[in-house]
């Protein structure tokens, strides 16, 4: 599946921080991750009800601005619990209701009943679902990246996707009524009084989709398939015969001893050598400037999906992160500058977010590792030729701490 708003918004959400909540709310981790993309969902639902209100997003973004400021997700991770302080919270009792209004409750009733989960800790969830979006948008806002304006285009492009990620999701129905999930009651005409409480929800979600089929529909040129936001334009032969050319151009692999005592295989002009020599060298005073692109990981065109190729660097540079406990460090993910740069955002951060997840799954310690995405920003070559295209769409190392 292409990514995503939703995506980059998840991969917000660390293991350790999902562990967290689902202790604090005695639920199953498995159960949590359920309920906190449905309420993300439909948290971006609500926004995108209203994608056309130049006021209302304004808003919205004057209140993510407050919520960068206050550095949400940081003081998320930083909590054991993963509960919001109390200023937070008033942040997020703030915003879902100018988002949801009077279908919260509503909304709130239909993802417990379906996702397994209490009431109290659906709002909880919903609480948290309204920080990471705002989390999400504040950051984007303060790239310079997203404004009123293309969250309005983002959310439109959004909308289409979400009731997949709902448990009582809308689905085709030849009958002309709306289906939910199995095992729901559907409602259409004739609908008794115990399916009133779904009718809000659903409305709402099948609103959304017609209005997205709408837009679509009077903004497509006749004839042109409409591909999804997030791709970009790079085709997967390009990237995998620049690819090809990048590990040809990295010199014989060598044995790269580590402190611990271990080494690891890799080419010696290769990124884990450069690091290695880095981190070695004493006398080198950390700098952001000193980043440490990537050589060797592969994505699926226009997703955050690694390519099975990309394990051998991810398994050293785990390694490399492990023997070197006292090491701190950003990723930072990157596109080219084809598309819209809002869209470019969202996939460059969750591309950074995903070589984190798998990183910390090797044993690199969380505590150590953020992640960002920066977009079109800082390009490595010139956009206007393939090869600088290529090397623009890049994942990046840079040590905060030796």
């Amino acid at each position: 599946m292409a990514s995503s708003m939703m995506d980059a918004i998840l991969a917000l959400v660390t293991p350790d921080l999902r562990q967290a909540i689902a202790s604090r709310l005695g639920e199953s981790a498995q159960t949590v991750q359920s309920g906190l993309s449905a309420t993300t969902a439909a948290t971006l639902g609500g926004l995108a009800a209203k994608a056309g209100d130049s006021g209302f997003l304004s808003q919205i973004m004057n209140v993510a601005a407050t919520a960068n400021t206050q550095n949400v997700l940081g003081s998320l991770t930083a909590t054991p619990s993963g509960a919001p302080s109390d200023g937070i919270a008033e942040l997020a009792d703030r915003f879902l209701p100018m988002v949801l209004g009077a279908q919260q409750g509503e909304i709130a009733s239909a993802i417990a009943q379906h996702a397994g989960l209490s009431a109290s800790s659906v709002n909880s969830l919903l609480k948290m679902a309204a920080l990471l979006v705002l989390a999400f948008l504040g950051r984007a806002q303060a790239s310079g990246s997203l404004t009123a304006g293309s969250l309005g285009s983002l959310l439109r492009a959004e909308a289409l996707s979400l009731p997949s990620y709902l448990p009582f999701g809308p689905v085709s129905n030849p009958g002309g009524g709306v289906a939910l999930g199995a095992g729901a009651v559907t409602a259409g005409p004739g609908a008794g009084p115990a399916d009133s409480r779904w009718l809000v929800p659903l409305v709402m979600l099948g609103a959304l989709t017609i209005t997205w089929l709408m837009f679509r529909s009077m903004n497509s040129p006749k004839g042109t398939a409409q591909s999804a936001a997030y791709a970009t334009s790079s085709a997967p032969s390009a990237a995998g015969t620049a690819a090809h050319s990048a590990r040809e151009s990295l010199g014989e692999i060598m044995a790269v001893k580590l402190p611990d005592g271990s080494s690891l295989h890799a080419p010696g002009l290769g990124m884990e050598a450069r690091l290695v020599k880095y981190l070695d060298e004493g006398t080198v005073a950390v700098s952001d400037e000193n980043w440490f692109d990537f050589d060797r990981l592969l994505f699926d065109t226009g997703q955050a999906t690694l390519q099975p190729q990309s394990q051998e660097q991810l398994n050293n540079v785990a390694a490399i992160l492990k023997a070197y406990p006292k090491v701190r460090a950003r990723l930072g993910g990157y596109t080219d500058d084809t598309g819209d740069a809002a869209s470019n955002l969202v996939l460059s951060e969750a591309r950074a977010n995903t070589v984190m997840r798998e990183l910390i799954r090797l044993g690199a310690d969380p505590a150590r590792l953020e992640a960002r995405g920066y977009g079109e920003e800082h390009p490595a070559a010139d956009n206007a030729t393939e090869e600088g295209r290529q090397k623009n769409l890049r994942i990046s190392l840079v040590i905060l701490q030796k």
